[in-house]
């Protein structure tokens, strides 16, 4: 609330009762006197006689505080300050006894220097805010004011030659009482205008719109708090601001949220290709202020709206010139800027004639120089202006940098979200991962949002067919967008969209041609000028470098990547211009004689897309004439742009491809990944394949992380439900491949867990571990210290299973006690053993490091009731098998030593009451085994190793009791498992070749 409409909070009937109190009762039969009262003894809170002391005082003026804060409307000042500003107002009321003057003086002096006197003679406020200290001058004012009229009505008051002015009095308050409940001031209104103004700004920015397309089902316009997204904008060659010395050195890119483009700098130029989402940013940027809590006013100044108007508008009518159906008050634009509240956002640079665009400078600096403290920022396209344009008037130069993987598939969800279309958001995604050339075409909003809609538009069977979602996004970029937004003809060729399309194909090819992605401003200037002779629609419209200029600036797909260089925004469209021209000329040859080049993959497939019937045959078969797995591959990808296509010739592909996808066995899998990223969107779903084949898939894909590690985890994310032992294994084995938290969101925590071990290797995966559902098998392999460990299993008591290996940080083992359910622990070379034998949970314990001592019960858990038992390498030297016996539970051995066993050993074994498995590794034979016993209990063994030339005669002899003889294989050995039979009769053989 503005204090001088303080008369609209305190009537004057409210008040005057509550400031009458501060003097005394006329006494009786009080008549006329001779001379003028001291005011000292008017007062009643000073005499012997005293009505009121100064606690009255102070409860009287805070009764007056108290009707003002608590009338309807906004309060005067903050509430925190009510105590103090009551105490400020009690001691001016107080002064009135000091003053050394009578009634008449006091009312010849008037309402308003007799507050003067009283502001003067009272203690100066300490601390006070400016609201309060104005309202505590407006009250003085308004409290004098009621005085003075008080005094005019005593019966005692000798006043006969002022009754004019009593009168005065009386009218002048009744005047005031009514000019400020009708007027108030000027930024009263303001704040009024204010309170209209911002919702109406968000409210008129809170959608975005795609322009350029038909759609039946999919709506253009789309609420701006679900579609937006934070992108990236980078300052190439700058230090970062406030960064700490040597953080960011200078010259190198400093990236920043692009909605903080204005944090560090309140002056902005912010370049961006067509569609990058400048647009997109002011108005989120409009949105956020309007709702902000920091006093920003926000000016959305869209230039093509502005311009046509002529002059360039003044502060006063900024909102007339952008349709804005609010008036605010005479002067609230200019009081804005003054007080530097204003987020003044000028978009469009580039969707002006290039001789505005200096005059719309020479209006933004004036503005600036006028109303400095302000946030400023301009957008444009890359080409509109040079560089540093802006740079001597202190703005700083951004550039929206593309989306990334993560907020391409960020915008895609919430734009489902928006569309209420879930249905479709998984199968687009999938595609957008393992399509590399539609990836390359979502790299900006606008695509994005192209894609999504046409992909809906199609019940999801968008990218088959590609060529329609090119032919859209063409026409889209190079002649609706413009059209449909409503910009007016600029200062450049008015071309239309097959006079460009006929330009930049032709430039497309030859970067094509020359195995480029960028080519110099003077080439592409001189293919233009040779063709510009050819395309009529051109004739006349300027010379090479204007067109050439024009098409820069205006098409949407070519840019600048540096000082005197030309590329396309997204590689997809010069591979496609590339085809089309090569196919318009008929340079089906030249296609051919590339084929061998991976480059030319996405060439030759768009070839085929706008290809005539025959022509698509031709390429076909002699991709297939050329009898290589790639290329018939290849074939089997341009099948989904061939909608018309010989039968015959289909069908060869088809056959082709077949017998390649999917690979049937592991080293298929590994040929099939040398095809290169291509085969990605050719891997089949796992619906259909057998175990062995939709293991052979994950492997392919698995061996092209490296390569294309989005397409490979689109495909292993479809098998992550399979439950086949070896494609999950797979599936954890290739998590190195990935950035470790994706990777376990996507894939690993959606896993059948059955029998399957988490292999953990970094501190990254120890800490996505933490963040999935609990796993009772878990392998960590490397240096991890045991807290962070712990930290991977939330739930201690689901492990299990724990595998320990090459880590040399841990040499404790007590703190597993915590594992409560850990029924098996496997440790090799790690720091030490120490704490082992707490673990007494264990039921199974493997080992295969050195273990101190002279005897297995100083250092192996004594108390644990272990069944299983594995000595691996290096195990026993010091200890041999000593104290074996003590676990009589034991009823599997598994003995990998390095140390010949001895009587002793066997003596251990032999007093083993429930042992019927024995497992040896064959570097035990021939003379590893020293002199083994019979052992009439062993019905199971397990030899390890095996490469099928061992001599195992002496033990058929030593375990008469065997029915099962298992054979683990190295790797490629093929033992002959007659032999084995026959040494071994009466018992089943088997191989294991794991």
């Amino acid at each position: 609330m503005d204090p001088t409409v303080l008369g609209g909070k305190l009537a004057s009937a409210a008040v005057a009762p509550l400031l009458k109190k501060l003097f005394r009762a006329d006494g009786p039969g009080a008549g006329l006197v001779e001379r003028p009262v001291r005011l000292r003894d008017l007062v009643s809170f000073r005499g012997e006689k005293r009505a009121l002391g100064e606690r009255d005082v102070h409860r009287l003026a805070a009764e007056l505080v108290d009707r003002a804060v608590d009338t309807p409307g906004e309060p005067p000042f903050p509430r925190d300050e009510e105590t103090a500003v009551t105490e400020a107002l009690a001691a001016r009321l107080l002064a009135l006894g000091g003053l050394d003057m009578d009634d008449v003086q006091a009312v010849r002096l008037g309402h308003r220097e007799l507050a003067a006197r009283l502001h003067r003679a009272a203690p100066a406020p300490d601390g006070l805010s400016t609201d309060a200290c104005h309202f505590l001058d407006s009250a003085t004012e308004w409290a004098c004011l009621h005085i003075l009229e008080f005094f005019t009505r005593r019966s005692t008051f000798v006043a006969r030659t002022l009754v004019e002015q009593t009168r005065g009095q009386s009218e002048l308050i009744a005047r005031v009482d009514e000019l400020l409940t009708r007027t108030p001031r000027p930024d009263a209104r303001d704040t009024a205008f204010e309170g209209g103004y911002l919702p109406y700004v968000a409210r008129r920015h809170d959608h975005l719109t795609i322009y350029g397309i038909d759609l039946r089902e999919s709506p253009d316009r789309w609420p701006l708090e679900v579609a937006y997204l934070s992108l990236e904008a980078t300052a190439p060659g700058e230090d970062a601001p406030h960064a700490p010395s040597g953080e960011h050195p200078a010259g190198t890119t400093v990236h920043l949220p692009a909605e903080e483009v204005l944090r560090d700098h309140d002056r902005v130029l912010l370049r961006g290709d067509a569609g990058s989402g400048k647009t997109t940013l002011v108005q989120w940027l409009a949105v956020t202020a309007a709702g902000g809590d920091d006093g920003r006013v926000p000016f959305v100044l869209p230039l093509r709206t502005l311009i046509r108007a002529g002059a360039l508008p003044a502060p006063a009518a900024f909102l007339t010139a952008v349709g804005c159906p609010l008036t605010p008050p005479e002067g609230w634009a200019e009081r804005v800027l003054t007080a530097g509240r204003a987020l003044v956002l000028v978009d469009g640079l580039d969707e002006i004639p290039a001789a505005d665009r200096h005059r719309t400078r020479d209006w933004l600096l004036g503005l600036i120089q006028a109303f400095p403290g302000n946030r400023w920022l301009l957008t444009s396209r890359p080409t509109a202006v040079r560089p540093d344009w802006l740079a001597a008037e202190g703005f700083r130069e951004l550039v929206l940098a593309p989306m990334r993987r993560a907020d391409v598939a960020t915008f895609v969800r919430r734009w489902h979200a928006a569309a209420r279309a879930p249905e479709y958001e998984a199968r687009l995604l999938d595609a957008l991962r393992t399509k590399r050339d539609l990836a390359r075409l979502a790299t900006n909003p606008l695509m994005c949002g192209l894609i999504c809609a046409l992909h809906r538009e199609r019940r999801g069977y968008l990218p088959t067919g590609r060529k329609e979602l090119y032919d859209a996004a063409l026409a889209m970029l190079l002649a609706r967008r413009d059209r449909e937004r409503g910009m007016g003809a600029l200062d450049t060729p008015e071309l239309g969209e097959e006079a460009q399309l006929e330009l930049l194909q032709r430039l497309a090819y030859a970067l094509v041609l020359s195995g480029r992605t960028e080519m110099d401003l003077a080439t592409a200037e001189g293919i233009v000028e040779r063709r510009l002779p050819s395309v009529a629609p051109a004739a006349g419209q300027g010379d090479a470098v204007t067109v050439l200029r024009s098409l820069l600036l205006r098409s949407g797909l070519l840019h600048q990547p540096g000082e005197g260089a030309v590329a396309f925004v997204h590689r997809t469209f010069q591979d496609y211009l590339g085809a089309r021209y090569a196919v318009e000329e008929g340079h089906l040859d030249v296609l051919l004689s590339h084929a061998h080049d991976t480059q030319w993959e996405d060439v030759i497939r768009m070839a085929v897309a706008h290809a005539r019937p025959g022509e698509r045959a031709v390429l076909l078969r002699r991709l297939l004439d050329q009898d290589t797995p790639r290329l018939a591959l290849l074939a089997l990808a341009c099948l989904e742009h061939a909608a018309a296509l010989d039968p015959v010739i289909r069908a060869d592909v088809e056959k082709r491809a077949a017998a390649l996808v999917p690979p049937r066995t592991v080293e298929a899998a590994r040929d099939l990944a040398e095809v290169g990223p291509l085969i990605l969107e050719l891997l089949p779903e796992p619906g259909g394949l057998t175990d062995a084949e939709a293991h052979g898939v994950t492997v392919t894909a698995s061996l092209l992380a490296a390569q294309e590690p989005s397409g490979s985890l689109a495909v292993l994310r479809r098998f992550r439900r399979h439950p086949a032992l070896d494609v999950r294994r797979q599936l954890v084995g290739t998590w190195d491949r990935f950035e470790a938290a994706e990777y376990a969101r996507e894939v690993l925590d959606h896993l059948d867990r059955t029998d399957l071990f988490l292999t953990c290797t970094t501190d990254e995966q120890l800490a996505a571990a933490a963040g999935m559902r609990p796993w009772s098998r878990l392998a960590v392999y490397g240096s991890h210290d045991i807290s962070a460990l712990m930290a991977a299993a939330p739930d201690p008591n689901a492990v299990e299973v724990l595998r320990l290996a090459e880590n040399r940080a841990v040499t404790d083992l007590r703190k597993l006690t915590s594992f409560s359910s850990l029924g098996e622990l496997l440790i090799s070379h790690t720091a030490g053993l120490t704490g082992l034998g707490e673990l007494v949970s264990l039921r199974r314990l493997s080992l295969s490091q050195w273990i101190p001592g002279t005897r297995l019960t100083e250092t192996l858990p004594g108390p644990a009731p272990l069944d299983f038992l594995h000595l691996g390498f290096h195990t026993t030297t010091t200890t041999g098998l000593r104290g074996l016996s003590h676990w009589s539970t034991l009823q599997e051995l598994s003995l990998a030593v390095s140390v010949t066993l001895t009587a002793a050993d066997w003596e251990e074994i032999s007093r083993l009451p429930l042992l019927t498995g024995l497992r040896l590794d064959t570097s035990l034979f021939p003379y590893g085994l020293g002199p083994m016993p019979v052992l009439p209990g062993i019905t199971r063994l397990t030899l390890t190793a095996v490469q099928g030339g061992e001599d195992v005669r002496a033990l058929a002899a030593a375990l008469p009791g065997l029915r099962e003889v298992v054979l683990r294989t190295i790797s490629g050995a093929r033992p002959d498992l007659d032999r084995y039979a026959a040494l071994f009769p009466g018992t089943e053989v088997t191989l294991d070749t794991r």
